[in-house]
C-alpha cells in the first residue's frame, strides 16, 4: 500500500508532498485509522540516558519541525521521535525550491534553512502530548544571530523546551545556516557546550529533573577533527552524540540531475560515511558518551553496521520517506538480531 501512496506523492512537488503527507497523517491519527494500517514493532525496551526507550528506532529531526505531528508519527511505531530544529524566533528559511528528491539514488538534498514557527509555538504544541515514547527536541540558532551570540539563542530554546523534553539535541551541524558548522570546532564548541551545561545544571535544580543534552555533528570531518570534537564533548560532559547530519559532499550522486544543488545530502549515499564517523567517535568516547546512529539506514544490514560501529540507538528519516513504516520494523528486527548475537 505504501508503494502506491508513495508513487502518488512523488508525482507532486517535494515540499508540497511533505506538507500534504503530514496533514493526511495527522487526520488519520485523529480519526483513529492508523492502527488499521500500521503494525508497530514488538516492544523491545532499551535503557539509555537514564530513560527507557520502548524500542531502539527513532525518527530524526527535520520531518516535524514545529511539533505539529509527533503524536501521529509516534503511532507509526517509533520508539522515540525528535522534533525541530527549532529557533528562538520564527523564520521562513531559505527561498524555494529547497528540497529535491534523487529517486534513483534513494536520496534527498535539502537546503530548508531551519524554517520553523519559533520555540514558543513548539512549546504550545508539545503541551498537547499524547505520545508515550521518548520525545527529543532539536534546537538551533536563528540565521541572523551572529556566531558570537549563538549561545544566547541555544539557551533560550533550552530553557523554554527543558521541562517538556525527554532529551535536547544541540544542532551545530546543518549545512544550511551560514556559519553554523563553525560552532563544531575549537573554542567555539567549548564555549557553547560549557554554557549549555551550566544552564542545564541550573534548570535541573529548578525543575527537579535532569534532561540529557546530545550534540548532533556533521559527517564531513577528518580523523583529527573527530578526535577534537569528541574531546570537547567529553570535557563538557554532554550526555550523548547524534551522528550524523547531512553531508555537503556528492559522493554517490554524481550522475544525478540535482548533484549541483546546494544543501545537505541524506539517504542511502550517506550510509558508509556516517558509519565511519560513528566508528571513529566510538573509539574516542566508548560507552561513556552514547551515540545515536543516523544517516542512510535503508536496510537491516545498514542498521547492523551502525550498531557494530558503536551506535546504541538508531534514527531514520530519508529512507523512511522512500520505504515507509515497514523500515521501522526492519530496523527494530535488525537491532534485536544484533543483540541476540552479542
Amino acid at each position: 500500500m505504501y508503494s502506491l501512496l508513495r508513487k502518488c506523492l512523488f508525482a507532486l512537488d517535494p515540499e508540497y508532498s511533505h506538507e500534504l503527507s503530514l496533514d493526511c497523517l495527522g487526520a488519520a491519527s485523529r480519526l483513529n485509522l492508523l492502527n488499521k494500517f500500521v503494525t508497530a514493532p514488538a516492544n523491545n525496551p532499551v535503557e539509555l540516558f537514564g530513560m527507557t526507550f520502548p524500542n531502539p528506532v527513532g525518527l530524526a529531526a527535520g520531518l516535524d519541525k514545529n511539533g505539529d505531528y509527533f503524536n501521529a508519527l509516534g503511532q507509526l511505531g517509533f520508539g522515540f521521535v525528535e522534533i525541530g530544529t527549532i529557533t528562538p524566533r520564527p523564520q521562513a528559511g531559505n527561498p524555494k525550491p529547497r528540497l529535491f528528491r534523487l529517486e534513483e539514488e534513494s536520496a534527498i538534498i535539502n537546503r530548508m534553512g531551519f524554517n520553523n514557527k519559533g520555540v514558543d509555538y513548539l512549546v504550545e504544541q508539545v503541551k498537547k502530548r499524547q505520545f508515550d515514547g521518548i520525545l527529543g527536541i532539536n534546537i538551533g540558532k536563528n540565521k541572523d544571530t551572529a556566531e558570537e551570540d549563538a549561545l544566547s539563542d541555544y539557551r533560550i530554546c533550552l530553557e523554554k523546551a527543558y521541562s517538556l523534553a525527554d532529551y535536547i539535541t544541540v544542532n551545530i551541524s546543518s549545512p544550511n545556516t551560514p556559519g553554523l558548522r563553525d560552532l563544531q570546532f575549537g573554542d567555539n564548541l567549548k564555549r557553547l557546550l560549557e554554557g549549555l551545561k551550566e544552564s542545564q545544571q541550573q534548570l535541573s535544580v529548578q525543575h527537579d529533573r535532569k534532561v540529557p543534552i546530545l550534540v548532533k555533528i556533521a559527517p564531513d570531518m577528518d580523523d583529527e577533527a573527530v578526535v577534537s570534537v569528541a574531546e570537547t564533548i567529553k570535557g563538557a560532559e554532554m550526555e550523548g552524540v547524534i551522528a550524523t547530519n547531512t553531508t555537503i559532499t556528492r559522493d554517490g550522486v554524481e550522475n544525478s540531475a540535482f548533484r549541483d544543488e546546494a544543501g545537505g545530502l541524506s539517504g542511502s549515499p550517506l550510509t558508509d560515511k556516517s558509519t565511519e564517523i560513528i566508528a571513529k567517535l566510538y573509539q574516542e568516547l566508548g560507552d561513556d558518551t552514547p551515540i545515536i546512529g543516523v544517516g542512510g539506514i535503508d536496510s537491516a544490514a545498514a542498521a547492523i553496521a551502525k550498531l557494530e560501529a558503536g551506535a546504541k540507538l538508531l534514527q531514520i528519516y530519508s529512507s523512511f520517506i522512500y520505504q515507509g513504516p515497514q523500515l521501522i520494523r526492519d530496523v527494530a528486527d535488525a537491532y534485536q538480531s544484533f543483540q541476540g548475537r552479542k
